[in-house]
């Protein structure tokens, strides 16, 4: 139960947080220039994901459960280290923090200033960036997805939750008519870097024939490690950066 609760939630806060950058774009874009061609580029990559998820979940329930793992951990340990090494950097100061207004200005100010569509015939402008924005971010939602849940062999759970993320998403956007900019996209990042990671050392050591102390609740351990690591590397490089230069380097 834990560890479907576990899955769960980690799915769902990832793909919320690629869900919200999916979201800033498909705004900033049908404000400018209009919903419909806007939505039918949401519509049209979201078709392309669906067919994805359809075609791999059942694919990758062919491979041995110890292959499986061992390649997902692989796939996921690379893939979260990504994420962790910029939320480490964004948070210790090295690298600028992600700034969902600005982003949202940039692509208003992108579709205000493309070509304008001929009447009623489709902005292809809106839709090819609604697209690739969505397709985009959702290919990434879709690789948690199928990863998660064909290793756990909870393919339905780990799309639920993703599903339920970008519909909270879209909902709250709805909401308050524009980017959500106070959603702790930075915190939620390096919780999701943590997470990822962690999965990925725990099924890729599975894989390997790695038998872990506690069975599953061994992840938690794994979590609760790589979160203190990650909070200690990130004060650590705050320290650097913000120490007074040596006497002689200032001369």
């Amino acid at each position: 139960m834990s560890s479907n609760i576990l899955l769960f939630l980690t799915t769902f806060v990832a793909s919320a947080v690629e869900a919200v950058e999916a979201l800033t774009i498909v705004l900033a874009v049908g404000v400018v220039r209009g919903w419909r061609s806007t939505l039918i580029g949401v519509g049209a990559a979201s078709i392309v994901l669906a067919g994805i998820v359809a075609v791999l979940g059942p694919a990758l329930r062919l491979i041995p459960i110890g292959t499986l793992r061992f390649v997902v951990g692989a796939l996921l340990l690379a893939f979260g280290l990504q994420w962790l090494r910029k939320a480490i950097l964004r948070a210790s100061g090295y690298k600028p923090l992600h700034d969902e207004g600005a982003a949202f200005a940039r692509e208003h100010e992108k579709a205000g200033s493309a070509s304008p569509a001929a009447p009623k015939r489709l902005d292809w402008y809106s839709f090819t960036v609604a697209f690739k924005g969505v397709l985009l971010e959702g290919l990434e939602v879709t690789f948690i997805v199928v990863t998660f849940g064909s290793t756990q062999g909870r393919l339905a759970l780990a799309a639920a939750a993703g599903a339920a993320a970008v519909v909270v998403v879209v909902a709250v956007g709805l909401v308050v008519r524009g980017p959500l900019e106070r959603v702790p996209e930075n915190t939620l990042k390096f919780v999701v870097g943590v997470l990822l990671t962690s999965f990925g050392i725990f099924w890729g050591g599975e894989g390997a024939g790695v038998e872990w102390p506690g069975g599953d609740v061994a992840i938690l351990g794994v979590i609760a490690f790589l979160g203190l690591l990650s909070i200690g590397l990130t004060r650590l490089l705050r320290q650097r950066r913000t120490a007074p230069a040596p006497a002689a380097a200032r001369a």
